[in-house]
């Protein structure tokens, strides 16, 4: 005898609500695209920015890598959900990072929050199952 589990249906969205998870979600894919463009590029820039955050030059390309393959599984529809866990721990590790060299809150510290907000809250305005599985309750 196989058991199976199900969960209670979604409140359904308005295509207002589906539009606006999927314009949060094209801007986390859009800036997950250029972060890792421009580590595998190894411009300047992350260079120096890795050397103020107390990192090798060298991990760059590495970071650049993995921030694209996250941007790619998130921006699929299938993959969506393990990217924006891949992409969690992602920040929280850029948080933490932050956190250890004094970076600035609002600026510095919290993007990676902001980012996450936007990652989660996109993927759960356009996500049924994800409704399903995490609903608001009034």
């Amino acid at each position: 005898m196989q058991a199976t589990a199900t969960l209670p249906a979604a409140a359904p969205r308005g295509g207002a609500a589906r539009w606006t998870g999927r314009v949060l979600s094209a801007l986390v894919v859009l800036f997950l695209l250029f972060d890792g463009l421009i580590k595998v590029l190894r411009l300047d820039v992350v260079r120096e920015t890795l050397a103020q955050l107390g990192y090798p030059p060298e991990v760059g390309f590495g970071l650049g890598v993995l921030t694209l393959v996250i941007g790619v599984l998130y921006a699929l529809p299938r993959t969506a959900l393990l990217g924006a866990v891949l992409l969690t721990g992602l920040l929280g590790g850029a948080i933490a990072t932050h956190l250890r060299v004094g970076s600035p809150l609002f600026s510095h510290m919290l993007f990676g929050v902001y980012i996450g907000l936007m990652a989660w809250g996109g993927l759960w305005l356009r996500d049924e199952r994800l409704r399903a599985l995490l609903p608001v309750q009034r």
